[in-house]
């Protein structure tokens, strides 16, 4: 199971490439992928219809008793067979429905086909936890398939429209499993299901918690309104997503709880209420539509609460009924989806009052609409007519669920005359599609080109409505299967059997008595088009509109309000608050009481260390220029890193010489855009003055009692020991590296992917637009030959060409700003570059600005910064350092050449986008946690491997050194991006203002004469 997850998300990957190899033929490949899980369903069916459950678990958090445990049961299996099948299908359709790659379809398929493996592993999912992620999953995958084309403002409100119902409703349910996994004292769904904990109390409000992200997420009123907005989506993603896969979530997780709750009064309430509310409302409002799609959009919704009303109302009758009217709606809905997407590209149009003849023209796609069509409208001799037979059957004894009376006669009335509304647009949409209408202006006939519609384009529809007709007579295949689900509920004196034909009951007459009904709405289209206008009220999605502009407007008031532009202000607010609630927390609860004695210090030099880094800070404090503070900031950061030094802490005093070095350096960057002196704080007001006095010794004080309490008033037994021993059971030495990348790996994993998102965001506010690999356009690799003239074109490679002066052998490079300003070249003195000269871009800068000591250091330490660097990486099982530490010392290598040489210089050390290591850094140790689940049973588990080479001999290669490599080059990529954008986009910048200056004093100069 694990591996058909995997084998999709595996798929999705290599995606972009296939469509980039094949065009549009990459989808038929990619369809193998999903038509692989419906075989695998197939070829367990035998089993699982017999009573065998299949069951892996993958440990995960074993701490939290969190793993990746998936189940496939009768259930999981049709859900499996449904989002495989109609997946594989719609991929398929895919590749006639895109004439060619276009709108970036390379994502479209890698998303489509990774949200295809997120469905997979929801239904399959036996862990709430898992099941949350995979439901959020499937939350993002469709947002990107709904806005797909994202330069279309439809294509992007409907798709942040869904995002907000279906995020929204997704974290109440989280809260909803947390609440009942704790009362259950397991978040095993199996675990749960035997042995349920009673609905009362806490339970009671997890219930209703769960079923508000079933009911958003299967658009269920008041959340129906986001469905047939994302019908802006592409046609193949509207019959996967929103007939056959993300609907169904809510679907199968309100069957899934059902056999627990269903007789639960706030699950009765809320499934029977909101699903046959639904179920009647989407009707009516279908048969007001005009848009073909959206008739089959608001027939969805009201299926939907139908599908709920089955599947929550708790008896073994209705539960039979449920799960095949599922596995029929998947069968005809998504062909009817398909269907309009192939009226809509033979016609341009998909308004029922603009079509006309299709039926003469499209004979193909109007026989499989009208066969979809009559299992939607139950009409035999379909899987459709079967299944509502079951459903009425089940409705009328629903006494046996425990519902009163009442009850049940409202819930059937309620579902007969949502079928007579689902007849009455099953019937609007095929009249409004194919029937020849009077001619007038705006109607549209297709083409004889468009009208010959391939068989990519037909095929899939034509297979699925066929299935449908197949399992009408032949539902006896099928049932076996939906029986086992349905033994989960108390078996009735006479369980009711999936057939064809029942002969005369009250079924068969409230399946009449729909049809007549429905026909007759049908014939009164008018008269309900004009009464349906006078009762409209406000359309859901205006009020949600509104909704979201007020809150934006409001949000726009506070963020005004508080947000004043004042770092000043913003950090005092921060250090005000964090000292008010930290001081309230002692005061309530005192941590002093269990404080033991401090030793302020162990050896004579510590304390005169502490000494020394308490005047410079002093002095930081009392300083007035830029600079001397910066460096005396820097002295207190070196003081405690020797601090460190005399403590016996090797690791962390070398991360906090490197942290500090690299910190100066990003500081003097900085600093070259900001004023030389600090203000002159006699031009401030006492108030402030003395408010920020009064913050600072505050913080610092505050500071100083929470050290103190830290280490005073420890309570449980230290954690160095257990570490100690734990390292020298794996034969190292290195405690600190080996607590980093194996026995605390979650968090500094963790802790990565915070320094990436933190360092993208900081520089992307320098960048402010369009982020670069390099800053350098155009760079010469080639000498011009003599005598090829002073403006000889050099070529780089395919579509990529260098413009430079020549001389004596020698290329002098024109970048892009001098391109786009009209500058000349640089002269011979700043712009000379030796075509074979290493450190050869320090010509770019000029003379006064250049420094030919620093030059030849720069030659001399950049290779053994380096190579130290790599030895920092490798040593630290047994030695001081890491994977951190030895990305700030490379990081520091390309700060030496950045300083020596300018920004050229850093673009030729390191001829790659920051973004990338930032990527590759976490893909490796992402990509290290997954193979220790994969090999070794959980993620992130360490492991070694032992070998011997002809000249190494023996040696072992472990699996922290390899995510220690993935710190490495995160790190690195961070301190390259402060570079890039701190340094090098400043100094772009400057060097365009410069040179605007200098046309401006040329232009006024040739003015005045």
């Amino acid at each position: 199971m694990l591996s058909l997850i995997l084998l999709h998300f595996a798929g999705a990957c290599c995606a972009p490439l296939l469509v980039r190899w094949t065009g549009t033929r990459a989808f038929l490949l990619l369809a193998l992928i999903p038509a692989a899980a419906l075989a695998w369903a197939a070829w367990q069916y035998a089993d699982i219809a017999d009573g065998e459950v299949l069951v892996e678990r993958w440990p995960w958090m074993p701490a939290l008793d969190v793993g990746l445990d998936l189940r496939c049961d009768a259930l999981a299996l049709l859900m499996v067979a449904v989002v495989g099948g109609i997946g594989a299908l719609a991929l398929v359709y895919c590749a006639g429905y895109f004439s060619r790659p276009a709108f970036s379809l390379g994502q479209f398929a890698g998303t489509f086909t990774a949200f295809a493996g997120a469905m997979l592993g929801l239904v399959l999912a036996d862990d709430l936890i898992v099941l949350y992620v995979m439901w959020e999953l499937t939350t993002v995958f469709s947002f990107l398939l709904i806005g797909h084309v994202p330069e279309r403002r439809r294509n992007r409100l409907a798709a942040l429209q869904a995002l907000i119902v279906t995020v929204a409703g997704g974290l109440a349910m989280l809260v909803g499993f947390l609440m009942l996994g704790h009362a259950a004292g397991t978040y095993r769904v199996s675990g749960i299901l035997d042995d349920p904990p009673p609905a009362d109390g806490t339970v009671a409000v997890a219930i209703v918690l769960i079923l508000a992200g079933a009911l958003s997420k299967s658009a269920l009123w008041p959340f129906s309104f986001w469905l047939p907005g994302a019908m802006a989506a592409p046609t193949p993603v509207s019959a996967y997503l929103h007939a056959a896969a993300m609907v169904k979530a809510g679907v199968y997780l309100v069957a899934r709880l059902a056999p627990a709750y269903a007789h639960a009064l706030p699950w009765q309430v809320t499934v029977l209420c909101f699903g046959a509310a639904t179920m009647l409302l989407g009707g009516w409002r279908a048969l007001r539509e005009k848009d073909l799609k959206r008739l089959l959009a608001f027939g969805t919704v009201s299926q939907l609460g139908f599908l709920v009303v089955l599947t929550g109302t708790g008896t073994r009758d209705a539960a039979l009924a449920g799960t095949a009217m599922l596995l029929a709606h998947a069968l005809f809905k998504a062909p009817l989806f398909l269907v309009v997407g192939i009226i809509d590209y033979a016609t341009g149009t998909r308004q029922t009052d603009r079509l006309s003849g299709l039926a003469r023209s499209m004979p193909a796609v109007c026989a499989v609409a009208v066969t979809a069509g009559a299992s939607m409208a139950a009409l035999p001799p379909v899987l459709g007519f079967a299944a509502k037979e079951a459903a009425f059957a089940a409705l009328v004894h629903t006494g046996s669920a425990g519902l009163p009376g009442p009850a049940s006669v409202a819930v059937t009335t309620a579902v007969t005359v949502g079928s007579a509304l689902t007849v009455a647009y099953t019937l609007r949409f095929l009249w409004g599609a194919f029937a020849t209408k009077a001619a007038g202006d705006g109607i549209h006939e297709p083409t004889p080109m468009r009208a010959r519609t391939g068989v990519l384009l037909t095929a899939p529809a034509a297979v699925c409505a066929l299935a449908g007709v197949a399992l009408g007579p032949g539902v006896f295949s099928i049932a076996p299967l939906l029986a086992r689900y349905a033994r989960a509920y108390p078996a009735p004196g006479q369980a009711y059997r999936l057939a064809l034909w029942h002969g005369l009951s009250v079924s068969l007459l409230l399946s009449a008595l729909s049809w007549l009904a429905g026909g007759a709405l049908f014939l009164m289209a008018r008269q309900m088009e004009r009464l349906g206008e006078r009762l409209a009220v406000p359309d859901a999605k205006q009020v949600f509109a509104r909704l979201l502009s007020g809150l934006e407007r409001t949000a726009l008031e506070v963020t005004g309000t508080v947000q004043r532009g004042s770092l000043p202000v913003y950090l005092g607010t921060v250090l005000a608050v964090l000292i008010a609630a930290q001081s309230t927390a002692m005061i309530v609860d005192p941590p002093w009481q269990h404080a033991g004695a401090v030793r302020w210090f162990d050896s004579v030099p510590q304390l005169g260390v502490a000494v020394v880094v308490c005047v410079v800070a002093a002095l930081c404090m009392a300083s007035r220029q830029r600079m001397t503070a910066v460096v005396l900031a820097g002295v207190t950061g070196y003081g405690t890193a020797v601090l460190y030094v005399l403590h016996g802490a090797p690791d962390l005093a070398l991360t906090q010489f490197t942290v500090e070095t690299v910190s100066l350096v990003v500081f003097v960057l900085v600093l070259r855009r900001l004023p030389a002196r600090f203000p002159d704080e006699r031009r401030t007001s006492m108030l402030r003055r003395v408010t920020r006095l009064v913050i600072g010794v505050a913080a610092g004080g505050f500071a100083a009692v929470l050290t103190y309490v830290a280490g005073a008033a420890r309570e449980a037994q230290p954690a160095g020991p257990e570490l100690t021993a734990a390292t020298a059971h794996h034969g190292l030495k290195n405690v600190v590296s080996t607590t980093l990348v194996d026995l605390r790996s979650w968090d500094t994993l963790g802790e990565s992917a915070v320094l990436g998102v933190a360092a993208v965001g900081v520089t992307s506010l320098v960048f402010l637009r369009r982020r670069s690999g390099s800053p350098v356009t155009a760079w010469p690799t080639a000498a011009v030959p003599p005598g090829a003239g002073p403006s000889a074109h050099v070529r780089r490679g395919p579509g990529t060409e260098a413009r430079g002066t020549q001389r004596a052998g020698h290329v002098w490079p024109v970048h892009a700003e001098h391109v786009e300003s009209g500058a000349p070249p640089p002269r011979r003195g700043a712009g000379a570059v030796p075509r074979r000269t290493w450190l050869t871009a320090s010509g770019t800068l000029d003379p006064e600005r250049r420094s030919v000591i620093f030059e030849v250091l720069a030659r001399l330490v950049f290779h053994p910064i380096v190579v130290l660097s790599l030895y920092l990486l490798f040593c630290a099982e047994n030695l001081p350092g890491g994977g951190f530490s030895a990305g700030l010392v490379a990081g520091l290598a390309l700060a030496v050449r950045y300083l020596a040489g300018g920004r050229y210089e850093l673009d030729a050390a390191a001829p790659v986008d920051a973004g990338f290591l930032l990527g590759l850094g976490l893909m490796t140790m992402t990509a290290t946690g997954l193979a220790g689940l994969v090999l070794g049973g959980s993620v992130l588990r360490s492991g070694t491997y032992h070998g011997e080479l002809p000249v190494i001999e023996k040696f072992h290669a472990a699996s922290p050194v390899l995510f220690d490599t993935g710190i490495y080059l995160l790190v690195l990529g961070v301190v390259l991006d402060v570079l890039r954008s701190l340094g090098s986009e400043i100094d772009r910048r400057v060097e365009r203002a410069l040179r605007e200056d200098d046309g401006g004093a040329r232009a006024g100069g040739e003015a005045g004469r």
